[in-house]
């Protein structure tokens, strides 16, 4: 093994290793950390968490490296279009009119039916929508003609006509036996397809954009376009329905050629654009509480998580190495007092005078080796002291994070455990009389009714369950026909087959999934017609791939996350609709098996060569490519999208268990705790903090071993995760500790979704029950009625059966 960065030729082999001196051996290791993925002096990772990357970053992200020379094509396409209508002025030297002029040609000749022709004009357009970039001299002289020209096309009606022409590209039945019968599908496939997914991506990824700079007509094209996307203008349903139904198309096999990617990222961006982002969703909450007269949220978890501090991976193998040589070397000193002992206790940790090397002491007293070996440092549950001037005292937020919460259910409880144990009986619901309690019990409960914090879904339920009580006195229920309603209308009837279909492309796009036969192909629009005959060429493919594949990853995590947030917001049974498919789909083990992997080494992966992404490609020289300029990667210290994709995935398990025993279960019986701890290695605050909450929900379900062994990671829970009062998940003591069942908990669920949705949603299946009945004598004998054949043949006997056999008693009849 050949050490790296050592510089003084260290024997390396266990033997010389042992002989080295002390002052040797201590750089030995020191070196080693340095190389080792999980160091401890790995500084925080300088990560926002966002909706969406820069928009360089989401613009380069459309186009694989493989489609580099189609940049080309579509400018040599738009001269021809321009030179036959234009004279030889460029594009960026004419006017308003002219250029409306021109967008509107194009927009005309769109409508052609030859198809070579129609996609010349279509690639005419992409170039436009690219920003004409071969009259500008910087990529910021691009984006700007990008947004420009897109807002221009949009006036002009391009958009309505993409979507149209969309259409009959799906339809084509043609191009797709055509995929079908081929053994292996390439670029080529699909180019009529890219080229209108890569203008409506353009579009709406630009046109979302809010630029302060934007002139007031834009900002009115903007909010038209945003309310356009998501109401059923095209064909009768919003955009989004549109889409996912190339995605089940393409996984039942009916359309290999579908570009995926293109597809998913055209989604995601529609669904954030028409329902809104993260900041949205926040004000949105805030919104719908007032208007229910709850109290206002204790605080803004986005804020608050952004100003969280991120705690010490776990130590490597050489860490504990070096831990176990300093408690050898302190060995021969005396035996130390009890008092000094504890004085780490009475220690002011913040104070300027602790040194780091003191805290490194204190901390060999502590059992730091854990059973996994993934023990958290200390300094996650106590910060290291910044160093300052010893007159100065830096002022540290006192408390917790998090305001601790109590549901109603936790008071319930609460009361009834209490009163049976010094009472003697029990009051069911009653959560106000507290005759016969101790005084600390009145105390208690007065702290629990202070922090109980009652959510927009427990309205919704309870308003549910009205409804179904008394379906003719309570009225008629107002529905916002809001862009989130409007989408779940519109894909209400397939979602299951939804959900399936994207957790099959996630599934082929994980890193961890091996190639298998029956798995769907995702690399049809990345691979090219030729396949690469030389080294270069073959690396350069391999680094597509993985971004391609890592693309597709961020699309649908970010995908499902929204859909699930903005559904949660709504109503609580459209989420736990599309929750409940996730889960019966496998959402579950499939998350945790993406997470079974070295997970530092997919944050920090560079499948990416800045010098090929859009918009540098098209507005520099560029350099000659080597196998050591790709092998070297970019400078960047991780990845955004697969840091991105992390904490989605992470928040979508934590939406998908929350609350729900039987699921939670699913977490213990998976053996998610190792692979969950695996991930505390990146060192970031907001991905720390669903890792620590996915594991603070099962740790009652671990065993006593594997809290004491774990001791660091559940000071890292107390310190970073939410309380919730009453909860006892460090000791596993709860009511919640009983024996599970999956199908029965899934089940009641199920049954209040579809009451829900038969209710909302399907008016031909009303109950006839309810329906109003017509008491008046002359319309009913008057309505037609149709008897069946053989009725009328035999309605002799009928009479004599039904009517003259059976004595009839007018008197009561009249009473």
């Amino acid at each position: 093994m050949d050490v790296g960065g050592n510089g003084g030729g260290l024997p390396v082999n266990n033997k010389q290793r042992a002989m080295l001196p002390n002052k040797s051996r201590g750089e030995f290791i020191r070196n080693q950390r340095k190389d080792s993925e999980g160091m401890s002096e790995s500084p925080d990772l300088e990560f926002e968490y966002a909706d969406t990357d820069k928009w360089a970053a989401e613009l380069s992200e459309l186009y694989s490296y493989t489609e580099g020379p189609e940049f080309a094509l579509n400018r040599k396409c738009f001269d021809e279009e321009f030179r036959t209508h234009v004279s030889d002025k460029k594009w960026t030297e004419l006017d308003a009119e002219q250029h409306r002029a021109h967008a509107m040609r194009l927009l005309d000749s769109l409508e052609v039916i030859a198809r070579e022709k129609r996609l010349k004009v279509a690639r005419a357009i992409l170039y436009m929508a690219q920003g004409t970039f071969a009259e500008c001299s910087s990529e910021a002289e691009v984006q700007h003609w990008m947004r420009y020209n897109i807002f221009l096309l949009l006036d002009v009606g391009t958009f309505s006509a993409l979507v149209e022409l969309l259409n009959m590209e799906i339809d084509n039945s043609a191009a797709c036996s055509s995929a079908v019968r081929k053994p292996a599908i390439s670029l080529a496939d699909s180019t009529d397809l890219r080229v209108l997914l890569n203008i409506m991506y353009l579009m709406v990824e630009t046109i979302q954009q809010d630029d302060p700079a934007d002139r007031p007509e834009w900002r009115a094209i903007r909010e038209t376009f945003k309310t356009e996307l998501g109401s059923p203008l095209y064909n009768n349903e919003p955009i989004s329905v549109m889409l996912f139904g190339m995605v089940t198309k393409f996984c039942s096999g009916h359309a290999p050629h579908f570009p995926m990617k293109k597809v998913l990222l055209l989604l995601w961006k529609s669904i954030l654009f028409t329902l809104g982002g993260f900041e949205q969703l926040q004000s949105i909450k805030v919104r719908k509480r007032e208007e229910l007269g709850l109290p206002p949220l204790p605080e803004d978890s986005i804020r608050v998580i952004r100003s969280m501090r991120a705690a010490s991976p776990p130590a490597s193998a050489s860490d504990l190495i070096e831990q176990q040589q300093k408690r050898a070397r302190r060995e021969h000193k005396a035996l130390i007092k009890q008092d000094n002992l504890d004085a780490f206790n009475e220690k002011d940790p913040y104070k300027a005078d602790d040194t780091r090397e003191d805290e490194d002491d204190n901390d060999d007293n502590d059992n730091s080796i854990e059973a996994e070996s993934f023990p958290l440092e200390r300094d996650e549950v106590m910060p290291p002291p910044i160093p300052h001037p010893p007159s100065e005292r830096v002022s540290f937020p006192k408390g917790l994070p998090w305001a601790p919460k109590v549901r109603e259910k936790d008071i319930e409880n609460f009361l009834e455990s209490s009163r049976s144990k010094f009472i003697g009986y029990t009051l069911g619901n009653d959560t106000d009389t507290v005759v016969g309690l101790p005084r600390p019990i009145h105390e208690s409960i007065k702290t629990l009714k202070q922090h109980k914090y009652v959510s927009i879904a427990e309205i919704q339920i309870s308003k549910e369950e009205e409804f179904q009580k008394t379906p003719l006195s309570g009225g008629e229920e107002e529905v916002e026909m809001c862009a989130t309603e409007l989408l779940y209308q519109g894909i209400l009837p397939s979602l299951p087959q939804y959900m399936i279909a994207l957790l099959k492309i996630l599934l082929a796009a994980a890193p961890t999934s091996k190639a298998k036969t029956d798995s769907i192909n995702i690399l049809a629009d990345v691979l090219p017609e030729e396949m690469p005959t030389t080294v270069l060429q073959s690396m350069k493919l391999g680094v597509d791939v993985n971004r391609h594949k890592e693309i597709i990853v961020k699309a649908i995590s970010a995908i499902l996350l929204l859909l699930l947030k903005h559904f949660k917001l709504n109503h609580i049974y459209q989420f736990e609709y599309m929750a409940q498919h996730l889960v019966f789909a496998n959402c579950i083990p499939l998350i945790l098996k993406f997470f079974n992997q070295n997970i530092m080494s997919y944050i920090t992966a560079k499948n990416s060569i800045s010098v090929l992404d859009f918009p540098y490609c098209v507005v520099h020289e560029l350099p000659e490519l080597t196998a050591e300029s790709l092998e070297a990667g970019d400078n960047n210290q991780f990845c955004w999208r697969n840091l991105f994709s992390c904490i989605n995935l992470l928040r979508i398990l934590n939406k998908l268990t929350k609350w729900k025993h039987s699921r939670t279960m699913m977490l213990v019986v998976f053996k998610s705790a190792p692979i969950l701890k695996r991930a505390l290695k990146v060192k970031q605050a907001m991905m720390q903090l669903y890792v620590l909450k996915l594991l603070k929900v099962q740790t009652k379900y671990l065993g006593r071993q594997w809290r004491k062994s774990n001791m660091k990671t559940m000071s890292a829970i107390y310190q970073k995760v939410r309380h919730r009062l009453n909860d006892d998940w460090a000791y596993g003591n709860d009511l919640d500790a009983r024996p599970w069942d999956f199908q029965a908990e899934e089940c009641a669920l199920r049954a209040n979704i579809e009451r829900f949705n038969s209710r909302r949603y399907d008016k031909n299946q009303s109950n006839p029950d309810f329906l109003p009945v017509d008491n008046c004598l002359q319309s009913v004998l008057g309505q037609r009625v149709d008897l069946p054949e053989d009725f009328q043949m035999n309605y002799d006997l009928w009479l004599e059966r039904e009517v003259f056999s059976k004595p009839i008693s007018w008197e009561e009849l009249l009473q």
